[in-house]
């Protein structure tokens, strides 16, 4: 498997749930495609590598936009402001 499969595959579960949550993602990516696709990251919190973080960038542009609160990815919508990153 490669980061740009997990990516699209990370772009279908998002399509098809609505958004996709981090914790959520990388416990799937796991089990899934192997470990070796995850990380702890710096705050000890379960992380997806950078290279399929980047892959999914790429496939979703200005479509998907990230919620810190929540830790998830959703859908833009026509009230979000621009960036990624929304609160």
């Amino acid at each position: 498997m490669t980061a740009e499969g997990i990516a699209k595959w990370m772009v279908e579960q998002l399509a098809k749930e609505g958004s996709l949550c981090q914790e959520t993602a990388v416990f799937k990516i796991a089990a899934k495609f192997g470990g070796e696709f995850t990380h702890e990251n710096e705050n000890g919190n379960p992380a997806i590598r950078r290279d399929v973080l980047a892959a999914f960038h790429k496939l979703t542009g200005d479509s998907v936009v990230w919620d810190p609160d929540g830790r998830c990815w959703r859908m833009r919508n026509s009230h979000d402001g621009p960036g990624r990153r929304q609160h």
